[in-house]
Protein backbone atom coordinates (compact mmCIF):
# COMPACT_ATOMS: atom_id res chain seq x y z
CA UNK A 1 0.00 0.00 0.00
CA UNK A 2 2.39 2.93 -1.59
CA UNK A 3 0.38 5.82 -0.25
CA UNK A 4 0.76 8.62 -3.98
CA UNK A 5 2.32 11.31 -4.67
CA UNK A 6 6.07 12.91 -4.70
CA UNK A 7 8.39 11.46 -2.53
CA UNK A 8 8.48 13.35 1.11
CA UNK A 9 11.26 15.17 1.91
CA UNK A 10 13.51 15.69 4.98
CA UNK A 11 10.45 19.40 6.08
CA UNK A 12 7.46 16.87 5.20
CA UNK A 13 5.51 17.15 8.77
CA UNK A 14 5.91 13.18 8.61
CA UNK A 15 9.52 12.53 8.42
CA UNK A 16 9.77 15.69 10.68
CA UNK A 17 7.61 13.62 13.52
CA UNK A 18 9.49 10.80 12.27
CA UNK A 19 13.20 12.59 13.15
CA UNK A 20 12.05 13.22 16.80
CA UNK A 21 11.71 9.07 17.66
CA UNK A 22 15.78 9.20 17.17
CA UNK A 23 15.14 10.81 20.76
CA UNK A 24 14.71 9.17 23.81
CA UNK A 25 12.47 11.75 24.47
CA UNK A 26 10.66 11.72 21.66
CA UNK A 27 9.78 7.80 21.88
CA UNK A 28 8.83 8.46 25.71
CA UNK A 29 6.39 10.77 24.31
CA UNK A 30 4.88 9.50 21.28
CA UNK A 31 5.06 5.96 22.23
CA UNK A 32 7.08 4.99 18.91
CA UNK A 33 10.02 4.17 18.06
CA UNK A 34 11.99 3.71 14.47
CA UNK A 35 13.51 0.43 13.49
CA UNK A 36 16.03 0.93 10.61
CA UNK A 37 17.37 -0.82 8.17
CA UNK A 38 16.56 -3.96 5.55
CA UNK A 39 17.36 -6.84 8.38
CA UNK A 40 15.19 -5.09 11.16
CA UNK A 41 12.40 -4.84 9.31
CA UNK A 42 12.73 -7.84 7.32
CA UNK A 43 13.17 -9.44 11.27
CA UNK A 44 9.59 -7.21 12.21
CA UNK A 45 7.60 -8.61 8.94
CA UNK A 46 8.27 -11.51 10.23
CA UNK A 47 6.73 -10.99 13.33
CA UNK A 48 3.69 -9.25 11.55
CA UNK A 49 3.39 -12.45 9.22
CA UNK A 50 3.41 -15.16 11.90
CA UNK A 51 3.26 -13.63 15.48
CA UNK A 52 5.40 -14.86 18.48
CA UNK A 53 5.37 -15.57 22.21
CA UNK A 54 5.70 -11.66 22.38
CA UNK A 55 2.90 -8.83 21.37
CA UNK A 56 3.25 -8.36 17.48
CA UNK A 57 4.24 -4.30 17.29
CA UNK A 58 1.95 -1.90 15.66
CA UNK A 59 3.61 -1.15 12.44
CA UNK A 60 2.55 2.81 11.38
CA UNK A 61 4.39 3.22 8.22
CA UNK A 62 7.56 2.57 6.47
CA UNK A 63 9.74 5.38 4.89
CA UNK A 64 11.45 4.02 1.55
CA UNK A 65 14.27 5.98 0.26
CA UNK A 66 14.93 6.48 -3.55
CA UNK A 67 18.06 4.47 -3.71
CA UNK A 68 16.19 2.01 -1.44
CA UNK A 69 12.85 1.26 -3.84
CA UNK A 70 14.46 -0.90 -5.93
CA UNK A 71 17.24 -2.50 -3.73
CA UNK A 72 14.28 -3.72 -1.19
CA UNK A 73 11.54 -3.82 -3.98
CA UNK A 74 10.70 -7.74 -2.23
CA UNK A 75 10.59 -5.83 1.43
CA UNK A 76 8.48 -2.76 0.46
CA UNK A 77 6.02 -5.19 -1.55
CA UNK A 78 5.88 -7.44 1.68
CA UNK A 79 5.36 -4.57 3.66
CA UNK A 80 2.41 -3.09 1.28
CA UNK A 81 1.15 -6.72 1.33
CA UNK A 82 0.80 -6.86 5.45
CA UNK A 83 -0.80 -3.66 5.18
CA UNK A 84 1.72 -1.56 6.07
CA UNK A 85 1.58 2.11 4.56
CA UNK A 86 4.60 2.32 2.49
CA UNK A 87 5.81 6.64 2.31
CA UNK A 88 8.50 7.17 -0.60
CA UNK A 89 10.87 9.62 0.20
CA UNK A 90 14.16 11.71 -0.83
CA UNK A 91 17.37 9.65 0.17
CA UNK A 92 17.76 13.12 2.19
CA UNK A 93 14.75 12.42 3.86
CA UNK A 94 16.08 8.95 4.45
CA UNK A 95 19.03 10.01 5.93
CA UNK A 96 17.47 12.29 8.22
CA UNK A 97 15.98 9.58 9.77
CA UNK A 98 19.04 7.25 10.15
CA UNK A 99 21.46 6.48 13.17
CA UNK A 100 23.78 4.93 10.96
CA UNK A 101 26.84 5.57 9.06
CA UNK A 102 25.75 4.23 5.79
CA UNK A 103 22.35 4.79 5.36
CA UNK A 104 20.12 1.94 4.06
CA UNK A 105 17.25 3.93 3.18
CA UNK A 106 14.18 2.11 4.77
CA UNK A 107 12.51 2.95 8.04
CA UNK A 108 9.28 1.84 9.81
CA UNK A 109 7.76 3.76 12.30
CA UNK A 110 6.91 1.38 15.26
CA UNK A 111 5.02 1.17 18.31
CA UNK A 112 6.88 0.39 21.62
CA UNK A 113 7.31 -3.25 22.51
CA UNK A 114 7.98 -3.39 26.56
CA UNK A 115 5.23 -4.92 28.29
CA UNK A 116 4.48 -4.33 32.17
CA UNK A 117 6.32 -6.70 34.02
CA UNK A 118 3.63 -8.75 35.37
CA UNK A 119 2.66 -9.48 31.53
CA UNK A 120 6.32 -10.91 30.54
CA UNK A 121 6.85 -12.93 33.97
CA UNK A 122 2.92 -14.59 32.99
CA UNK A 123 2.96 -18.13 33.23
CA UNK A 124 5.80 -19.90 34.62
CA UNK A 125 8.86 -18.62 33.07
CA UNK A 126 11.67 -20.41 33.90
CA UNK A 127 14.50 -18.02 32.34
CA UNK A 128 14.50 -14.75 32.50
CA UNK A 129 17.51 -12.04 31.86
CA UNK A 130 17.34 -9.31 33.91
CA UNK A 131 19.96 -6.64 32.78
CA UNK A 132 20.56 -4.05 35.85
CA UNK A 133 21.88 -0.78 34.65
CA UNK A 134 23.22 -2.13 31.36
CA UNK A 135 23.29 1.49 29.74
CA UNK A 136 25.07 0.88 26.29
CA UNK A 137 22.42 0.32 23.64
CA UNK A 138 24.71 -2.07 21.81
CA UNK A 139 25.29 -4.17 24.84
CA UNK A 140 21.85 -4.73 25.89
CA UNK A 141 20.76 -5.34 22.31
CA UNK A 142 23.27 -7.94 22.10
CA UNK A 143 22.13 -9.57 25.34
CA UNK A 144 18.39 -9.50 24.49
CA UNK A 145 19.67 -11.54 21.05
CA UNK A 146 21.79 -14.33 23.15
CA UNK A 147 18.53 -14.38 25.45
CA UNK A 148 16.30 -15.30 22.91
CA UNK A 149 18.48 -17.44 20.95
CA UNK A 150 18.73 -19.18 24.23
CA UNK A 151 14.71 -19.73 24.77
CA UNK A 152 14.59 -16.80 27.08
CA UNK A 153 11.13 -16.57 28.50
CA UNK A 154 11.55 -12.56 28.95
CA UNK A 155 14.22 -9.73 29.29
CA UNK A 156 13.82 -7.13 31.78
CA UNK A 157 16.07 -4.08 31.85
CA UNK A 158 15.97 -2.65 35.49
CA UNK A 159 17.06 0.12 36.97
CA UNK A 160 19.00 2.46 34.67
CA UNK A 161 19.06 0.30 32.04
CA UNK A 162 19.59 1.26 28.18
CA UNK A 163 16.58 2.05 26.28
CA UNK A 164 15.48 -1.62 24.06
CA UNK A 165 14.02 1.23 21.30
CA UNK A 166 17.08 2.76 20.79
CA UNK A 167 18.39 2.42 17.33
CA UNK A 168 21.44 0.26 18.20
CA UNK A 169 19.89 -1.56 20.35
CA UNK A 170 17.06 -2.56 17.77
CA UNK A 171 19.91 -3.15 15.16
CA UNK A 172 22.15 -5.21 17.55
CA UNK A 173 19.76 -7.07 18.81
CA UNK A 174 19.23 -8.65 15.20
CA UNK A 175 15.05 -8.78 15.42
CA UNK A 176 15.48 -10.41 18.65
CA UNK A 177 13.17 -7.45 20.35
CA UNK A 178 10.59 -8.68 18.75
CA UNK A 179 10.54 -12.28 19.34
CA UNK A 180 10.44 -12.21 23.57
CA UNK A 181 8.36 -10.09 26.16
CA UNK A 182 10.50 -7.10 27.33
CA UNK A 183 9.76 -5.35 30.32
CA UNK A 184 11.54 -2.00 31.92
CA UNK A 185 11.31 -1.67 35.30
CA UNK A 186 13.34 1.72 36.98
CA UNK A 187 12.78 0.41 40.61
CA UNK A 188 15.01 -2.39 40.95
CA UNK A 189 13.43 -3.57 44.37
CA UNK A 190 10.46 -3.87 42.58
CA UNK A 191 11.88 -6.19 39.87
CA UNK A 192 13.27 -8.50 42.34
CA UNK A 193 10.30 -8.49 44.27
CA UNK A 194 7.75 -9.33 40.89
CA UNK A 195 10.61 -12.00 39.60
CA UNK A 196 10.99 -13.76 43.24
CA UNK A 197 6.92 -14.01 42.88
CA UNK A 198 6.73 -15.61 40.15
CA UNK A 199 9.06 -18.28 41.49
CA UNK A 200 12.02 -17.44 39.95
CA UNK A 201 15.35 -18.01 42.00
CA UNK A 202 17.97 -14.75 41.44
CA UNK A 203 21.04 -15.67 40.40
CA UNK A 204 23.95 -13.00 39.99
CA UNK A 205 27.03 -13.67 38.35
CA UNK A 206 30.39 -12.93 40.50
CA UNK A 207 34.33 -13.58 40.34
CA UNK A 208 34.41 -14.92 43.55
CA UNK A 209 31.08 -16.23 43.51
CA UNK A 210 30.28 -19.47 46.02
CA UNK A 211 29.45 -21.89 43.06
CA UNK A 212 31.40 -22.63 39.87
CA UNK A 213 29.54 -22.62 36.53
CA UNK A 214 30.91 -25.84 35.74
CA UNK A 215 30.58 -27.52 39.11
CA UNK A 216 27.99 -30.64 38.90
CA UNK A 217 25.77 -28.57 41.61
CA UNK A 218 25.27 -25.48 39.30
CA UNK A 219 23.20 -27.69 36.99
CA UNK A 220 21.25 -28.55 39.76
CA UNK A 221 20.62 -25.03 40.37
CA UNK A 222 19.89 -23.93 36.74
CA UNK A 223 17.60 -26.72 36.56
CA UNK A 224 15.51 -24.60 38.12
CA UNK A 225 13.56 -21.21 37.37
CA UNK A 226 16.19 -19.18 37.10
CA UNK A 227 16.39 -15.20 36.38
CA UNK A 228 20.29 -13.94 35.94
CA UNK A 229 21.10 -10.87 36.93
CA UNK A 230 23.45 -9.18 35.01
CA UNK A 231 25.30 -5.53 35.67
CA UNK A 232 26.81 -3.05 33.74
CA UNK A 233 29.67 -3.37 31.16
CA UNK A 234 32.13 -1.46 33.83
CA UNK A 235 31.44 -1.93 36.83
CA UNK A 236 28.86 -5.14 36.91
CA UNK A 237 26.30 -5.29 39.61
CA UNK A 238 26.46 -3.26 42.69
CA UNK A 239 27.58 -4.54 46.35
CA UNK A 240 24.32 -4.33 47.55
CA UNK A 241 22.67 -5.93 44.52
CA UNK A 242 24.78 -8.71 44.36
CA UNK A 243 23.67 -9.60 48.34
CA UNK A 244 20.11 -9.97 47.56
CA UNK A 245 20.93 -12.68 44.96
CA UNK A 246 20.06 -16.29 45.98
CA UNK A 247 22.99 -17.75 44.23
CA UNK A 248 26.35 -16.29 43.14
CA UNK A 249 28.08 -18.04 40.16
CA UNK A 250 31.63 -17.44 38.85
CA UNK A 251 32.64 -18.37 35.35
CA UNK A 252 35.53 -20.35 35.70
CA UNK A 253 38.81 -18.45 33.53
CA UNK A 254 41.34 -21.34 32.98
CA UNK A 255 43.04 -19.32 30.88
CA UNK A 256 44.74 -15.23 31.21
CA UNK A 257 42.16 -13.53 30.57
CA UNK A 258 40.77 -10.68 33.23
CA UNK A 259 37.25 -11.71 32.70
CA UNK A 260 34.67 -11.60 29.92
CA UNK A 261 32.54 -9.03 28.51
CA UNK A 262 28.93 -8.23 29.29
CA UNK A 263 27.58 -10.34 26.18
CA UNK A 264 29.89 -12.96 26.07
CA UNK A 265 29.15 -13.59 30.10
CA UNK A 266 25.18 -13.57 29.43
CA UNK A 267 25.93 -15.80 26.73
CA UNK A 268 27.45 -18.29 28.63
CA UNK A 269 25.53 -18.49 31.74
CA UNK A 270 22.29 -18.24 30.00
CA UNK A 271 23.24 -21.72 27.46
CA UNK A 272 24.36 -23.47 30.40
CA UNK A 273 20.94 -22.93 32.04
CA UNK A 274 19.24 -24.03 28.81
CA UNK A 275 21.00 -26.96 29.07
CA UNK A 276 20.10 -27.95 32.45
CA UNK A 277 16.52 -27.21 31.70
CA UNK A 278 16.61 -28.78 28.62
CA UNK A 279 18.61 -32.12 29.01
CA UNK A 280 19.57 -33.73 25.71
CA UNK A 281 18.19 -36.70 25.15
CA UNK A 282 19.15 -40.25 23.81
CA UNK A 283 18.97 -40.37 19.83
CA UNK A 284 17.48 -36.79 20.23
Amino acid sequence: MTVPGAPFTERTPRVVAARKLLRRSGRERAGRFLVEGAQAVGALLDVLDAPGPAPAPTVFELFVGESAASRSADLVARAGALGVPVNPVTDRAAAALSETVTPQGLVAVCGVLDVPLCTALAGSPRLVTVLVGTSDPGNAGTVIRVADAAGADAVVLAGDAGDPHNGKCVRSSAGSVFNLPIAVEREVPAALAQLRASGLRLVATSASGELDLHDPAADRVLAEPVAWLLGSEAHGLPTGLMAEADVRVRIPIHGRAESLNLATAAAVCVYATSRAQRPIRPGG
